[in-house]
């Protein structure tokens, strides 16, 4: 049992003095704590913001507009001036090393800044044939290989509008999504490798085209099998041409992400040109302490919001790592050895990865290049930081970070001028003023409740597609405190500006009145050798208490046995509180995850409730939807 707060990692003088952010406040004038750099930040955020416009020298015309007008969910930023993504993020010697991709395969492959350049003027020039102009919309369904970097950035740079899934995702679900932005263009590969086993995907993709009447082309991204009568990639790329870069208004939109699609259809959120290259600048640069000598590698796919953040490493000049696959294919341990092969400095992955390390006994190796570690997705409880500093590399730095797919970014997370503690996350980041609100509305320290942010970001969304009068953006943040971003986490926030996530707020259980993330239940059920994975759902409704139902996946050769579920009664009793006990412990062969690995609680209350599984959860954004079978509605 490893105590929450226990300290892991200190910042010796020479990591904070060589710190990008130490840097950027000697620039500012301001040296000091992260604290004070931190309040000034959420003081004072249109000097906090043009400062960094100005640190990083950002490619644009920065205008005469104010930095900030409007209240949220209104606010423009930087009125007057013309960015655009794709020229801050090809920027730099043309000799450096830009992307380097692997599969789980084995193969590889390599692009410098330059070769980038020229593949992005190429695919920009067939583009243009196809009639691609200023918000149009391009869509994608590719992995994440070099030539889903290659058409988002060309796509970019028109003034284009971005939106991708993963080839993973069922034909229903990017059906769902696509629809609704009516693309011009779709990108798309005929199959996919994971685990070791081929994918076809050439009827998927003619499924999905012949839904999009807007399509002026499908291309075709050879990975496996071409697909007949569509556009290749090399038709597209035959015209050899120096890239060009549209300068647009700050808002003008740059790609469109989707909330998770677990239930109803999911959302388009609409993120701009100007909000990302500022967030992601100050995020990776000061947060993840990423620069021009940093090889940066974060396992995701190109539907999960983590790839768009991945790539955003080019804007600091990173080397961005690029990986299809399995994260576990031929073993556990397969990012570790692309991580210690590539020399990476900054490897990110989900929480379950880590604790799927953890519980494989995964030894890792040549891991001397890496100083940094990053973990998001889910709380990663203070087990997985212990085994961290225990049995990967006892002077990384690893960042816990918060955040989500409305925003591109963390609300929460590490900096290197900040102890590391066990199952705390470090500090509020730069220019995100993060609160915990209590039943009331009334902020909190040291209390848990729920997790707002009551000013602007940059990289908010700029609207929602096809909601013309932001009724559903206002509904999906602002609907229960006016002017205030509502998240939907369970936060507390303590005393020194550290942070404990507890899971989200509306699969909180409440029992007797005592309010507690699934964070903390799993963290317990998921020590016992015999749990493999876990699932709490509390039924209660309305202010009265429900039944408490923990469902588990059991290891191989292991019976939920009587003795099993006494003592995982006995230890959730004496751990959390008798309040939560679970009135039953069900095994089943799986637990319901997203695409991303997030557990589906929500949508499985929803079920147990009565609601229908097909209105419960959209199982083509499900990783395992054959497992909903399992869970039936209580009596």
């Amino acid at each position: 049992m490893v105590e929450e707060g226990a300290l892991l990692w200190e910042p010796t003088p020479e990591v904070i003095r060589s710190a990008k952010i130490t840097r950027f406040q000697e620039w500012l004038g301001r040296p000091g704590a992260y604290q004070d750099t931190w309040q000034w930040s959420v003081d004072s955020p249109a000097e906090f913001w043009t400062s960094v416009w100005e640190y990083f020298e950002v490619a644009g015309e920065r205008g005469d507009g104010p930095v900030i007008s409007g209240e949220m969910p209104a606010t423009r930023w930087f009125d007057g001036s013309a960015i655009n993504y794709a020229e801050n993020a090809l920027r730099g010697d043309p000799a450096r090393l830009g992307v380097i991709f692997r599969d789980e395969a084995g193969n590889r492959r390599t692009y410098t800044v330059g070769e980038l350049r020229a593949e992005v003027g190429r695919v920009r020039a067939g583009l243009v044939r196809l009639g691609v102009t200023r918000g149009d919309r391009v869509a994608a369904y590719i992995p994440n290989i070099p030539e889903a970097l290659i058409a988002f950035l060309a796509t970019a740079s028109l003034g284009a509008i971005w939106s991708s899934c993963s080839p993973d995702f069922g034909a229903p679900s990017v059906i769902d999504r696509f629809t609704q932005i009516e693309p011009k263009v779709l990108f798309a590969v005929d199959g996919y490798g994971y685990g070791g086993k081929s994918f076809d995907r050439r009827d998927v993709v003619q499924d999905i085209a012949a839904t999009l009447p807007s399509l002026a082309a499908t291309v075709c991204v050879p990975y496996q099998n071409p697909i007949e009568s569509a556009v290749t990639w090399d038709d597209l790329r035959s015209e050899e041409k120096e890239p060009e870069f549209d300068r647009v208004p700050f808002g003008h939109p740059l790609w469109i992400l989707y909330s998770s699609g677990t239930t109803g259809l999911p959302k388009p959120i609409v993120h701009g040109h100007g909000g990302i290259v500022l967030e992601h600048l100050k995020a990776l640069s000061f947060h993840q302490d990423l620069g021009p000598d940093d090889v940066f590698f974060w396992y995701t796919t190109t539907g999960w919001m983590m790839w768009n953040f991945l790539i955003g490493g080019l804007l600091v000049g990173s080397t961005v790592v690029l990986y299809d696959g399995s994260a576990a294919h031929p073993a556990t341990d397969a990012l570790w050895n692309v991580t210690a092969e590539e020399g990476v400095t900054y490897f990110g992955t989900g929480a379950p990865y880590i604790v799927a390390s953890m519980k494989a006994g995964v030894k890792t190796h040549g891991l001397d290049k890496l100083r940094g570690l990053g973990s998001t997705g889910s709380p990663l409880p203070p087990e997985g930081f212990a085994w961290i500093y225990s049995d990967v590399k006892p002077d990384v730095q690893l960042g816990s970070f918060s955040g989500g797919t409305d925003v591109c970014t963390g609300f929460v997370g590490a900096v290197p001028l900040l102890p590391i503690r066990a199952g705390v996350i470090p500090c509020r980041c730069l220019g995100a003023r993060v609160e915990s609100y209590d039943p009331e509305g009334q902020p909190v320290i040291g209390e848990v409740g729920e997790l707002v942010v009551t000013q602007p970001m940059p990289s908010m969304p700029v609207m929602f597609w096809n909601d013309p009068e932001g009724t559903r953006y206002h509904e999906s943040y602002f609907a229960d405190y006016p002017g205030i971003w509502r998240h939907g986490d369970w936060i507390k926030i303590l005393p020194d500006g550290g942070c404990v996530i507890y899971g989200r707020s509306d699969s909180t259980l409440n029992r007797g009145g005592v309010r507690m993330g699934t964070s903390e239940f799993y963290r317990v059920v998921e020590r016992f050798d015999e749990v493999s994975d876990s699932l709490v759902i509390d039924t209660g409704q309305l202010g009265q208490d429900g039944r408490l139902l923990l469902y588990v996946t059991l290891t191989t050769g292991t019976a939920l046995d009587e003795p099993l579920v006494t003592r995982l009664r006995t230890t959730l009793r004496k751990e959390l509180s008798p309040r939560h006990v679970p009135d039953e412990i069900i095994e089943v062969p799986g637990i319901p995850r997203t695409l991303s690995g997030k557990k589906l609680e929500v949508p499985v209350r929803k079920i147990l409730l009565g609601v229908p599984i097909a209105k419960a959860a959209n199982t083509d954004a499900m990783a395992n939807p054959e497992v909903l079978d399992h869970f039936r509605p209580i009596p």
